[in-house]
């Protein structure tokens, strides 16, 4: 079977290394300026063939190029991981002043978490590019999908998205208390770390 993507599969991958790239160049100079790091690491993918295409089912959605790029706008995600809460909105910043990227869409699950805890700062990008888009414009239009957040944030979701799949846990209410009090004691290390830093400089 093709994959969903069809012809535009290779531009979605030029378009996720073009974002990749500006991001290692802020941090290059945040680092030349200050001599400390933009953000820790980052990661970046094409959401997988099946994945796509369950997702497209999920919604009710038929399983085409036009669905997966255009109605769905995540088949790019990239996640940016910074040590320090101001450097993920530093890096927001950065972000807000791309040329040839437009903000569809941001949620702050940083100033305003979800009920389980869950803290990160979420944005949807239009990436204008040389190349066609699945709706035959020139130049085309790809969208992605980026989380920022911080190494603590980071490492409690990905403990909960570890755990929220298994099966059959008994008192599920005082997992979830649990877990949201977990979130919300990182998130209390995290202004800790700020004050600290603050202290320092």
């Amino acid at each position: 079977m093709e994959s969903i993507y069809g012809e535009f599969e290779n531009t979605l991958e030029h378009v996720k290394n073009d974002i990749v790239e500006r991001l290692l160049s802020y941090q290059d100079t945040v680092m030349s300026e200050t001599g400390e790091k933009g953000f820790e690491h980052l990661t970046a993918r094409i959401k997988s063939d099946e994945s796509m295409r369950e997702k497209c089912r999920r919604k009710n959605l038929p399983e085409t190029p036009e669905s997966a790029l255009t109605i769905l706008r995540d088949a790019i995600g990239i996640r940016v991981v910074c040590s320090f809460v101001d450097d993920v909105y530093s890096v927001i910043r950065f972000i807000r002043g791309l040329v040839n990227c437009e903000i569809i869409e941001e949620k702050d699950y940083i100033k305003h978490a979800k009920p389980n805890g869950y803290r990160s700062y979420h944005m949807v990008i239009a990436v204008k590019t040389e190349r066609k888009d699945v709706l035959g414009n020139v130049p085309g239009v790809y969208y992605a999908e980026l989380q920022i957040r911080t190494i603590a944030m980071d490492t409690w979701a990905a403990l909960e998205h570890s755990m929220k799949y298994k099966k059959d846990i008994p008192d599920q209410e005082l997992l979830v208390a649990e877990l949201k009090r977990v979130a919300d004691e990182l998130a209390s290390c995290d202004l800790s770390m700020k004050t600290i830093r603050e202290l320092i400089n």
